[in-house]
């Protein structure tokens, strides 16, 4: 009996070893597969991209571009013109003559006028590059519009200082209002970009642009 007793002890031991055993095995299989898993993710996780700085440096100080973007500039408006690290070629406040001319260093006498800043700040930069720098940047806002003309029936006709966002009511307020007998159905205004400067009629919240001219009627004409 002693005999029987140990051996069947002894199977016992080794049934518990064996079973430690798988255990142990099976541990350590789901610990590699948990790893392998997770340096999987790791580097399936794409790369974050580096920033790439810009190539073209902000020029300090400038405005905002302009809403009238397609505005032609003509006599009477007032330019700034600004060469990035070059304060030589650079030009502050350049108010264009009835020529619609400009004398600018390397370039000579260039034509302005009916010229978008965006055309003109093109012009220059092409002009400069390769025969004075290597890669100009160039930029051109506008300081002063050139004045609006109102007349007729209002308390103080003349000329008046643009400002962008102007409607006939508001430059008809600036010239002082409306005249007793002035109407407000008959105004109308000449496009300074008309060639043929004919006389449109318009509401009073009709826009207005650097340059036109506004006549308010009288209510009995």
């Amino acid at each position: 009996m002693p005999t029987k007793l140990l051996l069947s002890t002894s199977k016992i031991q080794g049934n518990l070893h064996f079973r430690g055993f798988l255990s142990f095995m099976l541990l350590a299989l789901i610990f590699l597969i948990t790893a392998a898993a997770a340096q999987a993710s790791i580097f399936d996780i794409p790369p974050v991209p580096t920033p790439v700085p810009s190539a073209e440096p902000e020029l300090p100080g400038l405005k905002p571009v302009s809403v009238l973007s397609n505005y032609k500039l003509g006599a009477g408006d007032v330019v700034t013109i600004r060469v990035f690290g070059e304060d030589e070629l650079s030009r502050e406040r350049v108010k264009l003559t009835d020529a619609g001319t400009l004398q600018y260093p390397v370039l000579g006498e260039i034509v302005i006028k009916d010229l978008t800043t965006g055309d003109l700040q093109r012009l220059i930069t092409t002009g400069l590059k390769g025969r004075y720098l290597v890669n100009p940047r160039v930029a051109v806002f506008i300081d002063e519009y050139r004045p609006y003309y109102i007349n007729g029936m209002i308390a103080n006709a003349g000329g008046y200082p643009f400002q962008p966002g102007l409607t006939v009511l508001k430059a008809i307020a600036l010239a002082g209002g409306f005249k007793e007998r002035a109407s407000k159905e008959k105004i109308f205004v000449i496009r300074a970009e008309d060639p043929k400067q004919i006389q449109q009629k318009v509401e009073l919240n009709t826009l207005i642009f650097p340059g036109d001219i506004i006549t308010v009627q009288d209510s009995f004409f």
